[in-house]
C-alpha cells in the first residue's frame, strides 16, 4: 500500500493538520441523530406492521446490533499509518477505502457512496413536501371534516424546500454545522415524542394492542413476501450512518482519541434512536394494526388534536432541512477539494469574495460554490419531483448502500488494519457477519424495486 499515490491533501501527520477541531461527545451525538432519525422513523411503524410483533421489534434489533458493530469497526480505520507520511487522517469513507484497499475500490465506493448521499437527499425532499402538505390536510380534515377531499400537489412544497437547501448550502462545510444539527437532533427528539404519545394515547382509547405475531396478511405468499423485503429496506435505511462516519469522526477534538469519543458517541446515539425506533414502530402499530399507515404522522392514522399534528410535521420539516445538509455538505467538500486541485489557478473555483449584510456577521462567497450547490439542489429536488414513492424509495436507499457501504467496506479495511489473518476465528465470524447482511439487503432491494414498479405501472 506504501507505493500507491497518495492525495496531497491526505499527507498532513495527525498533529499538522490545518483544521481546528472543536467536536466533542455532544455535537457528534448531534451529528448522528441529524443523520440517523430522519425520513426513516416514519415507516417504522408501516414496517412492523408487514414483519409482526415478533419479526418487526427483532429486525429493529438486529439492524441497531449491526450498525453499532459497523460503526465501531469504521471509528478504528480513521488513521493509516503510511510508511513514509507517518499517521494520515481519513476524513471521508473514499479517503479510508483509498488507503486500505486500494485505487480500484476507491472508484466503487465512490460510487456508491455518493449515489447513497445524492439519493438521500432526494428522499428527504420528499418527506419534506409529504410534511407540509400534511399540515394542510391536518387543517382541512378539521375544518372540513374527516372525510373532506383534502387535496393537495407536493410539487410547490419540494421547491420550497429546494429553496431553503440552496441557501442553507451557503454554509461552508460540516465543521460549522453544529448548531444546525442541534437544532435539528431536538426537532427530531419533538416529533418522534409526539408520535409516540400519539400511539399510547390511541392504543388506551382503544383498550387493546392491535395487530399480530405475523404482520399484515396478504393475498398470497408471493404479495407477502414483497411486503416483507420492503420493510426490511425500510428499517436499513433508519439506522447506518457510515456514509458520514467518518466526516463526523473528523471533526472531533483530541485529545481524547477520535476514534475513543466516536465509539461512545454512536453507542449512545443508537441507543437513543433505537428506544425511539421501538416505541414509535411499536406503538404506531399497536394503534393502527392492519391500518398502520406508510407514514406515520402525515398517512392521517391521526387526525386530533390537529394542531399538535400540524406542530409535529413543522419539527419534521425543520429536522430535515438540518439533515439534508448532513449528507450534502460530503459531496460540497469533495467537490471542493477536487476542483481546486485540478483547477489550481481558476479564479472562479478558488477566490472567496467577503459579503456584509445588516445584522449580521461577514461571510465569504465563492463563485463555484454558489454555482455548484445550486445545481446540485435543483438536481435533488427534481429528481424528487418525478418519483414521490415515499416508502419505496426508501427501501431501495437502505438496500443499495446498507451492505456495502456500512458492511463490506468496514469489515474489509479492519481486515488490514488489524493485520487479522484468513480463516482465523474472527476473520470467519466477520466474514459470516458480511455475508448475511448482503442477503438482507439484497432482499430489501428485490422488495422495494418490485414497489416501485408496481406503484408507477398501478
Amino acid at each position: 500500500m506504501g507505493e500507491e499515490e497518495i492525495p496531497e491533501d491526505s499527507l498532513s501527520p495527525l498533529i499538522q493538520h490545518p483544521l481546528r477541531r472543536t467536536g466533542n461527545l455532544q455535537k457528534a451525538v448531534a451529528h448522528i441523530i441529524t443523520g440517523v432519525i430522519g425520513a426513516g422513523v416514519l415507516s417504522l411503524a408501516w414496517s412492523v406492521a408487514q414483519l409482526g410483533w415478533i419479526g418487526g421489534p427483532f429486525i429493529i434489533l438486529v439492524f441497531a446490533g449491526t450498525t453499532f458493530v459497523s460503526s465501531n469497526l469504521l471509528s478504528d480505520c480513521y488513521t493509516f499509518s503510511h510508511p513514509q507520511h507517518g499517521n494520515i487522517r481519513c476524513s471521508s469513507l473514499i479517503d479510508a477505502v483509498h488507503f486500505y484497499q486500494g485505487e480500484t475500490k476507491k472508484t466503487v465506493c465512490g460510487v456508491l457512496l455518493y449515489a447513497s448521499l445524492y439519493g438521500t437527499t432526494t428522499a428527504y425532499i420528499i418527506t419534506s413536501a409529504t410534511s407540509i402538505r400534511a399540515i394542510l390536510k391536518s387543517n382541512c380534515y378539521h375544518k372540513e371534516g374527516h372525510e373532506a377531499p383534502c387535496r393537495y400537489g407536493d410539487t410547490e412544497y419540494m421547491m420550497l424546500f429546494g429553496l431553503v437547501q440552496i441557501i442553507m448550502s451557503f454554509i461552508p462545510d460540516l465543521h460549522n454545522m453544529a448548531w444546525v444539527s442541534i437544532v435539528a437532533a431536538i426537532m427530531s427528539f419533538a416529533y418522534s415524542s409526539i408520535g409516540l404519545g400519539l400511539g399510547i394515547t390511541t392504543v388506551i382509547e382503544n383498550g387493546r394492542i392491535m395487530g399480530s405475531l405475523t404482520g399484515v396478511p396478504a393475498a398470497n405468499i408471493s404479495d407477502k413476501l414483497w411486503l416483507v423485503f420492503q420493510a426490511i429496506g425500510d428499517i436499513a435505511f433508519a439506522y447506518p450512518y457510515s456514509v458520514i462516519l467518518l466526516e463526523i469522526q473528523d471533526t472531533l477534538e483530541s485529545p481524547p482519541p477520535e476514534n475513543k469519543t466516536m465509539k461512545k458517541a454512536s453507542m449512545i446515539a443508537i441507543l437513543i434512536t433505537t428506544f425511539f425506533y421501538l416505541c414509535c414502530g411499536c406503538f404506531g402499530y399497536a394503534a393502527f394494526g392492519n391500518q398502520t399507515p406508510g407514514n406515520l404522522l402525515t398517512g392521517f392514522g391521526f387526525y386530533e388534536p390537529y394542531w399538535l399534528i400540524d406542530f409535529a410535521n413543522a419539527c419534521i420539516v425543520l429536522h430535515l432541512v438540518g439533515g439534508y445538509q448532513i449528507f450534502c455538505q460530503p459531496i460540497y467538500g469533495a467537490v471542493d477539494r477536487w476542483c481546486s486541485k485540478r483547477y489550481p489557478n481558476s479564479g472562479f473555483v478558488n477566490n472567496f469574495y467577503q459579503l456584509k449584510l445588516p445584522w449580521l456577521r461577514s461571510f465569504r462567497l465563492n463563485l463555484f460554490r454558489i454555482c455548484f450547490r445550486t445545481a446540485y439542489v435543483i438536481s435533488t429536488t427534481g429528481l424528487a419531483i418525478l418519483f414521490p414513492y415515499f416508502n419505496q424509495v426508501l427501501g431501495v436507499l437502505g438496500a443499495l448502500g446498507f451492505w456495502p457501504l456500512a458492511i463490506y467496506f468496514p469489515v474489509e479495511m479492519y481486515f488490514v488494519q488489524r493485520k487479522i489473518e484468513a480463516w482465523s476465528r474472527k476473520w470467519i465470524v466477520l466474514r459470516t457477519f458480511s455475508f448475511i447482511c448482503f442477503l438482507v439487503s439484497l432482499l430489501g432491494l428485490v422488495g422495494s424495486l418490485e414497489g416501485i414498479i408496481s406503484e408507477k405501472l398501478s
